[in-house]
């Protein structure tokens, strides 16, 4: 399979093709790259309005984001959430993960005016829910109650850490200009 042919299937919530990601190794670096196109169009799409940064800062906001989920995801769901079958690697887990931040690239039209606003909220939530079938597979949960659970704290746990940097990363740059 490809990476487009990965990247949509993703999107289109897909099991078997989040099942392929998860086995394939080689998917990591696309992976990787389906999160920095996902957080570039984040820090685009995202109105000055909402976090009002430059956009370097508002595509780094979203990397780090991602990064702090992604580890609290392993962390929650292997060690503090397994199911009894669960058994999974960190590439097998960053792999699914990665692949469900695809709907996230259709953030960069929240620049759009009027509608981009929706236009962004609908594809993060549709990215909310790649993730909870990516979290569901790679942790191999019998229960997506379990992974919608795990979704749940682990994106408190990275909204805050990254709430957290935005803040540091904004004070820094009035630093700068001061």
């Amino acid at each position: 399979m490809t990476f487009p042919q990965r990247a949509i299937g993703a999107a289109r919530l897909e099991v078997p093709v989040f099942e392929e990601i998860e086995a394939d190794e080689t998917a990591t670096s696309q992976a990787l790259l389906v999160v920095v196109l996902s957080s570039l169009a984040a820090g685009i799409g995202l109105s000055s309005g909402l976090y009002n940064a430059p956009v370097l800062h508002r595509v780094m906001l979203a990397l780090l984001l991602w990064v702090f989920w992604a580890i609290s995801t392993y962390v929650v769901g292997v060690y503090v959430m397994p199911e009894p079958q669960t058994r999974t690697s960190v590439g097998e887990l960053l792999r699914t993960i990665g692949f469900a931040a695809s709907p996230g690239m259709l953030r960069i039209f929240g620049m759009i005016p009027a509608i981009g606003g929706t236009i962004y909220v609908i594809s993060t939530v549709w990215m909310l829910v790649a993730m909870v079938i990516a979290i569901r597979q790679a942790l191999d949960y019998k229960s997506t109650g379990r992974a919608v659970v795990v979704c749940i704290i682990t994106g408190v746990i990275g909204v805050i850490t990254a709430a957290f940097f935005g803040a540091l990363l904004f004070l820094l740059a009035e630093e700068v200009v001061s």
